[in-house]
């Protein structure tokens, strides 16, 4: 019979010491949830992380002698928590960073405090405890590491790239050790996403066979890329690779069996089919050498390409019937000494751009307003019309009233004069902040045919329309993108997008559907008025046909 690694962490003496002083707090406090999904929220860990490194630095005074080691973590973790916390956004702007952020405070400061907790010094393990309850927990660092995985799928980066910190447009420091590569791996083949436990199982052994320290063991990496080569389906790698397990573990209690069944099988196959056993490529298994296996969303390649920049259908043609002009809301009072410029982005559907539609001073304040509100954002639910979260949707929003600020009066009604729309039936405004990798799938805005109760409790009909403001640059990724028409859109600080959900007819516009590409680097932040039909009956009146 085959085996695979089980499919749970490995359990150390220190790491089993360090869940049960874990699930000792677990049981006075929780955790907030989700915190990757935000870098506006991540940037209080980088705070939390230095204080937190302060107590330790005092702790190492009061037994300096017993606690050598510990005092080598600390000026680590010093020079790190300076860096980061000179620039919280930008330093978690590097997804490396944002992942090894909550790598370290999920695992790491808990094998700390277990050796602490030895000989414990009261005052740094009451500053533990009081931190404790807003440390990311074991989901937060799986998903920023799915996010690193997203990531590296979306812009066609290899793990090397990631693991030496070369992400497009920028060279840093920033490294991913043989263990953190191990542990990447892991989550893929806990998750059953072999292709990408191949991936980092690889770089996390490449390193090693580099003469890079590590905790884990040559024979443990073998064993988890050995079963994962086997599960997508290349037998003489995982053949090959199984044998270099067995010399190095003669006595590994799967190695062998496995084996002799890997074997087995490949003869069996070779017989069926008439051929010769061909030898393993020496080239090391890398971006490219498997094909990622299809998932739920059609149009995958498409999305992941316009992401890139690639493949946008904008010829020479459409983009000479593209203009800028003066805008002033079929001569709006608020607008006539200042009109609003405004840039056509795609012709048919029609997009537009509007520029300078927030002041960086009331961005500043809506950010300030959302930041303590952020949640997870939802999705509506086709089949049952209740909010849920998901996973193609990674970020945090927050959702501001007319009446929470001037600021926000200000910004409704910026909208309903630029748009000519009215948005006493519009939605609040939803502010959204995207953390480690955070994107939004390709979706509709409006309410299909399939899903008719979607905004019945709203009683103010369909989304008819979107006004998205840019809240901040992205330095890489980070667009809207529409993968029907081939339209992508960068982000711009200050400006606005708009565009109708609905012909004039009520029926759904069904090329725009769109998605927000993951976050590269940078920390995206964006504000959306959803507006709806009612209301509108005499400011856009119905067409003739279905599609006018």
């Amino acid at each position: 019979m085959l085996y695979g690694p089980r499919k749970q962490r490995r359990v150390t003496m220190k790491k089993l010491l360090s869940f049960v002083c874990w699930a000792l707090l677990c049981c006075c406090w929780t955790t907030q949830a989700d915190i990757f999904t935000s870098i506006g929220q991540m940037t209080d860990l980088i705070y939390t992380e230095k204080e937190l490194v302060q107590s330790l630095r005092e702790y190492i005074k009061a037994e300096e002698s017993k606690l050598a080691a510990v005092k080598s973590w600390a000026n680590k973790l010093d020079v790190l928590t300076r860096m980061s916390t000179s620039d919280p956004e930008g330093y978690l702007a590097h997804p490396v960073n944002a992942y090894k952020l909550m790598k370290r405070l999920n695992t790491e400061w808990s094998e700390l405090e277990s050796l602490v907790l030895e000989n414990p010094s009261d005052v740094f393990i009451s500053n533990m405890s009081v931190h404790r309850q807003y440390f990311p927990d074991e989901e937060d660092e799986k998903g920023a590491a799915k996010a690193l995985m997203r990531l590296q799928d979306t812009y066609q980066l290899d793990s090397e790239s990631f693991s030496k910190g070369k992400l497009p447009g920028i060279h840093s420091n920033v490294l991913l050790t043989v263990d953190d590569c191990f542990d990447m791996g892991k989550t893929a083949y806990n998750d059953a996403d072999y292709y990408h436990a191949v991936l980092w199982m690889q770089q996390s052994l490449r390193q090693l066979d580099a003469g890079e320290e590590a905790v884990v063991s040559k024979a443990d990496i073998l064993d988890y890329l050995s079963y994962s080569v086997y599960q997508m389906g290349d037998l003489p790698r995982a053949i090959e690779l199984t044998r270099r397990l067995v010399a190095i573990d003669s006595s590994h209690q799967r190695a062998g069996g496995n084996l002799r069944y890997f074997e087995k099988l490949l003869s069996k196959k070779l017989t069926e089919q008439n051929e010769d056993y061909q030898p393993v490529s020496e080239e090391p298994i890398q971006l490219g050498t498997y094909t990622r296996p299809k998932d739920h969303l059609p149009e995958r390649e498409t999305y992941e390409a316009l992401c890139r920049g690639e493949g946008v259908q904008m010829t020479e043609e459409r983009r000479s019937r593209l203009f800028c002009r003066y805008h002033d809301g079929n001569r709006n009072p608020r607008l006539l000494l200042k009109p609003m410029k405004e840039e056509d982005e795609w012709d048919s559907p029609h997009i537009v751009r509007y520029l300078e539609t927030m002041s960086s001073d009331e961005i500043e304040k809506v950010k300030e307003l959302a930041k303590p509100r952020l949640a997870r954002a939802t999705v509506r639910d086709p089949k049952t019309g209740v909010l849920t979260t998901a996973n193609y949707r990674v970020s945090k929003s927050a959702w501001l009233g007319a009446e929470d600020d001037p600021v926000v009066d200000r910004v409704n009604q910026r909208i309903e004069d630029i748009t000519g729309l009215s948005v006493e039936t519009a939605e609040l405004l939803q502010v959204a902040n995207y953390g480690v990798g955070g994107q939004y799938e390709p979706h509709y805005d409006f309410s299909r045919k399939d899903e008719p109760d979607a905004f019945k409790r709203l009683g103010t009909g369909n989304r008819v329309a979107t006004f998205l403001n840019y809240m901040s640059d992205v330095e890489a990724g980070g667009a809207t993108v529409f993968p029907d028409f081939g339209a992508t859109i960068w982000p711009r600080k200050g400006t606005a997008v708009f565009w109708y959900n609905l012909f004039k007819s009520g029926e759904g516009d069904y090329r725009t559907r769109h998605a927000a590409c993951p976050v590269l680097i940078g920390s995206k932040w964006v504000s959306n008025k959803w507006i709806h039909e009612r209301g509108q009956e005499f400011k856009r009146p119905c067409g003739l046909t279905e599609v006018d």
